[in-house]
């Protein structure tokens, strides 16, 4: 399975967020490194993965080590 990588940039475009939410909130509280996201050599540089993007976009809950919580959101574990 091929991926799309997308610069925080880029993924801006698609989605209703600000580069600058993107990297501050986002990153921290709804995407998973290695798993939404990874660092290039140097980790300097975020690559978001499109597909995985849109499952949390979906409401997918079957990203790995994701618990759900019950007022909503989920737990990263």
């Amino acid at each position: 399975m091929s991926f799309t990588y997308m610069t925080p940039e880029m993924l801006s475009q698609r989605l209703p967020y600000s580069t600058r939410h993107i990297r501050e909130y986002l990153k921290d509280r709804i995407f998973i490194e290695g798993y939404h996201y990874v660092r290039t050599p140097g980790g300097r540089r975020l690559l978001f993965i499109w597909e995985r993007v849109e499952e949390v976009l979906n409401g997918d809950a079957t990203a790995p080590d994701r618990i759900p919580l019950a007022a909503g959101g989920f737990l990263n574990a």
